[in-house]
């Protein structure tokens, strides 16, 4: 089987993958990262979103090939050792979670949304989000949730 290599939430990560293999099966199988979910496997509910090079993309839709060489930045990578990311600290803080089973989709599409632009408005929020579905919350403490990331980032909470 051949060897896939790419870097993984920072280290360089080597993992063997068919050609067909798609990268949330070799994240949640030989690299034992189980916080990117498998939803529906059509890229319609956005729980496998996972970032590749800085992009939020739906890892059951990408064969694990293309992220050769690439940066692969899960859920369990936003956190900087025990310190949770502000928007893993915000969606605490606002309850942008219930069943928790969207959270990791939408903290990386959040987390993506926020390195592009760090003052996102709750339109570009909800417009970053609309890939990812919640069955639970309403969204509208995600909204929330993102929008208080911002401000955690920003230095600027309340």
């Amino acid at each position: 089987m051949p060897t896939l290599q790419f870097t993984l939430n920072g280290r360089a990560v080597q993992a063997a993958a068919e050609s067909q293999d798609l990268l949330v099966d070799v994240l949640r199988g030989a690299l034992a990262l189980t916080g990117t979910h498998v939803g529906c496997d059509t890229g319609q509910c956005g729980a496998c979103t996972v970032m590749v090079d800085g992009r939020a993309v739906r890892s059951c839709t990408l064969l694990a090939v293309q992220a050769a060489g690439c940066e692969v930045t899960t859920v369990e990578g936003l956190a900087q050792g025990d310190a949770p990311h502000p928007l893993q600290q915000a969606f605490m803080q606002c309850h942008g979670l219930q069943c928790g089973f969207c959270t990791p989709g939408m903290l990386m599409s959040a987390a993506a949304l926020l390195r592009e632009n760090p003052a996102p408005s709750e339109a570009e929020i909800v417009d970053a989000l609309e890939g990812n579905l919640c069955r639970c919350t309403g969204y509208t403490n995600i909204v929330a949730s993102v929008q208080q990331a911002a401000r955690l980032i920003a230095g600027q909470a309340r």
